[in-house]
């Protein structure tokens, strides 16, 4: 997206009838945010009636779009948008290059009498054409075959963009692309298709319990936290590694990091929290409920979360966030990392993914409430995502394969790649109970006595957290702790949203074999929902794990559980290619083999693309800035020896100075070497080549940094030709 726009409108968003705001999973209404914000209220008054109920209907319940409407509605939009500046629209989509695409169209058309009338028709609102051929497909189009469609997602709110220069404005579209046969080019169309694989499976768990009355339809929800670094712009442009790679790709740690837990939550900076100000400002704007902001581990890291919303529109709104994100810094004279592990030995960003399951009646289902031990159909919940997550391990793992989510899954910030499930003391002794026999009770939290009479006895929850999780139940969501900070978080719940729905499948097909045609009495369903849980708990406990996943120990347990422990990308993706996984998502309609086959493509091209980018990006830096600067601080000390013992005195300290300069250059040297001979010629089959990376041109990457970090140790600060460690991390 172009980096010149930023303020922002909003079109319309509608949540669940009678949403219960106490829960997590409440989506936001836009009437809540600032005065340019269009609410479905105002919709109602541009809109017909009957026209604004049949949209309210495709938004609020998942029925199909009346194309009747769609002139209505788009000269409603076209209106609304003009109002605040618009001269374009555009179809916005997701393709598969993790980022956002978009083609704007004047809403200029001629009038037939050699004049021009500013409109949108339906066609055009609901259709758009973008060239398909540039855009990466995995063997889906070739590059001669250039049409693809986008077409508007209308559960999405459109947005308008500002200019920050306040000259124009583009009225947004979300929508999905797909190809000229109908493949799904992008990463929106899946995600709609599973959350309609959750919806029909939950649906008939409802059924079973007799909770279904009134609830039209269920659908996942998000909060997606987000870490990200900021440094000074001046910073940035003095380091090709950050310019080219959003990492740096040399530099010693400095002295002090985050040892001493001083920047988490302090106070946060003047200008940092102008920078966020302004960001949450936009975000509003644009109806996107960001609720918390802190300072994050790291110096220089922060963090941001909205509440939750629809998936399909919280997905959406990360990518407008990492969008504001990266645009509002610039403003403030601040770059905004969003890398995984910009800084090498400091603490990494991570998005955790807050994921819950929710009727359209506002109930979570994934709420234990107070008796926990007798909410049957809560177990039936939590045991099916216990299931998925055991099941497919693998594939869950692989949702989050990246080349940068590589560098900090393991590390000290991020749980490991092992795909574990923290549940907590309460959860884990209703597992014990049900193994045992029947559940009788449900462990309380208590109350904290603080022992001071003017502070307040504070209610315990029932089970503590655990950071180190990767899938961690939080009270009533679970948090996918694993997702990386600049991955988009549709393809992580595309996966997600489909293992559920299986496992929710065959709860439901067990519960109504079982059950057949007897009367289903209260009683009755306990006792089977009973049976099922304990066997499905006994087979698939394995994956829940309380402790610390940093542990070595653990390390050893989860390989004597048999839980795969897939520690990089190249180790992932093969879990994509199975038939089992095929299966898994062509019987959901979610992927077809040729959509899923496109999609491992694309991943295992981007894994090598970004590796062998950095690479030569790493390369160039040796080459060009760490070897002149040392030959210059070689000179500087040669120069100082010779001086010294021209001038009839020894110099021994500076001798060895000039010694210790030598050796490590000389290593250096020897690494450059090798790295140029690791990239050189990489096989030319993408998996072979993404194994190259993994075996041989990572190591050469690893070795080259470390030469190159023990020469930063001894070179003075006026020849090291780039801003250190310590001065990205602390100047503000």
């Amino acid at each position: 997206m172009a980096t010149a726009r930023s303020r922002s409108t909003r079109f319309h968003s509608w949540g669940p009838d009678e949403m219960d705001r106490s829960t997590t999973t409440t989506p936001t209404h836009a009437d809540e945010f600032g005065s340019l914000t269009f609410t479905g209220d105002v919709m109602l008054k541009r809109l017909p009636a009957d026209v604004f109920d049949k949209l309210r209907q495709t938004v609020r319940k998942g029925r199909p779009l009346d194309p009747g409407i769609a002139n209505t509605v788009a000269m409603a939009m076209k209106e609304w948008a003009s109002e605040h500046g618009a001269t374009h629209y555009c179809h916005w989509f997701q393709p598969l290059t993790g980022a956002t695409a978009e083609k704007h169209d004047a809403f200029l058309n001629p009038d037939g009498n050699d004049g021009a009338v500013s409109t949108i028709s339906g066609e055009e609102l609901i259709l758009g054409e973008p060239d398909a051929s540039s855009f990466p497909s995995g063997g889906i189009r070739d590059t001669y075959e250039a049409r693809g469609y986008t077409a508007w997602d209308a559960t999405s709110p459109a947005f308008i963009l500002k200019n920050s220069d306040g000259l124009g404005a583009t009225l947004c579209i979300p929508s999905v692309f797909v190809s000229y046969h109908g493949e799904a080019l992008d990463k929106k169309t899946p995600l709609l298709r599973s959350i309609q694989a959750v919806n029909e499976q939950a649906m008939r768990v409802l059924r079973i319990f007799g909770t279904d009355r009134g609830v039209s339809t269920v659908v996942t929800t998000l909060g997606s936290e987000q870490e990200y670094f900021l440094i000074d712009e001046s910073f940035y442009h003095e380091r090709p590694d950050l310019q080219i790679c959003g990492r740096t790709l040399l530099g010693t740690p400095p002295p002090k990091g985050h040892q001493l837990d001083d920047h988490y939550f302090g106070a946060i900076p003047e200008r940092v929290l102008a920078y966020m100000t302004d960001v949450e400002q936009r975000l509003c704007e644009l109806g996107v409920p960001v609720k918390t902001r802190h300072n994050e581990v790291a110096p220089g890291q922060y963090e941001l979360a909205p509440t939750f919303e629809h998936a399909n529109v919280a997905a959406d709104h990360q990518m407008l966030t990492m969008h504001m994100l990266r645009t509002v810094a610039r403003n403030h004279g601040f770059v905004c990392l969003l890398h995984e592990k910009p800084f090498a030995g400091v603490n990494g960003s991570g998005k955790h993914n807050n994921w819950a399951i929710s009727t359209d009646t506002g109930v979570n289902l994934l709420n234990p409430q107070d008796e926990t031990h007798s909410n049957m159909q809560f177990l039936v919940f939590l045991t099916a995502v216990l299931r998925a997550v055991d099941r497919h391990a693998e594939l869950l793992r692989a949702s989050i394969a990246d080349a940068g989510n590589d560098h900090r899954l393991g590390a000290n910030e991020a749980p490991p790649a092992i795909m574990s499930v923290f549940l907590g003391d309460m959860l884990s002794d209703i597992l014990d109970q049900l193994e045992q026999g029947d559940p009788k009770s449900t462990k309380k939290g208590g109350s904290l006595d603080l022992g001071a009479h003017t502070l307040p006895r504070i209610s315990r929850h029932a089970g503590d957290r655990n950071r180190t999780s990767p899938f961690a139940f939080t009270g009533n969501k679970f948090e996918f702790r694993a997702v990386g900070s600049s991955q988009s978080i549709a393809w992580p719940n595309t996966v997600l949203n489909t293992m559920v729905a299986e496992s929710l499948d065959f709860m439901a097909s067990e519960l109504e074999s079982r059950l057949g045609d007897t009367k289903r009495t209260e009683a009755a369903i306990e006792e089977v929902v009973k049976n099922l849980l304990r066997e499905v708990v006994k087979q698939h406990r394995r994956v829940v794990f309380d402790g610390d996943n940093y542990d070595q120990s653990w390390h050893d347990e989860a390989a004597r559980r048999g839980l795969p422990n897939l520690v990089t990308s190249v180790d992932a993706f093969p879990s994509l290619k199975r038939r089992e996984t095929i299966d898994l998502f062509e019987r959901y309609n979610v992927l077809n083999e040729v959509e899923l086959a496109a999609r491992v493509e694309v991943l295992i091209e981007r894994y090598n693309t970004v590796q062998s980018i950095e690479g030569a990006t790493l390369l160039m830096m040796l080459r060009t800035k760490v070897l002149p600067a040392l030959r210059r601080a070689q000179a500087e000390l040669a120069e100082t020896v010779a001086t010294t013992r021209a001038a009839g005195l020894e110099s021994p300290d500076t001798e060895q100075d000039l010694t210790e300069l030598l050796a490590r250059g000389a290593a250096l040297r020897k690494t450059v070497s090798a790295l140029a001979d690791a990239s050189a010629h990489p096989p030319a089959d993408p998996e072979a080549r993404a194994t190259h990376v993994r075996d041989m041109l990572l190591p050469a990457m690893g070795a080259a940094r470390a030469a190159s970090d023990a020469l930063e140790e001894v070179i003075p600060d006026d020849v090291w030709p780039m801003p250190t460690y310590a001065q990205m991390l602390f100047l503000r």
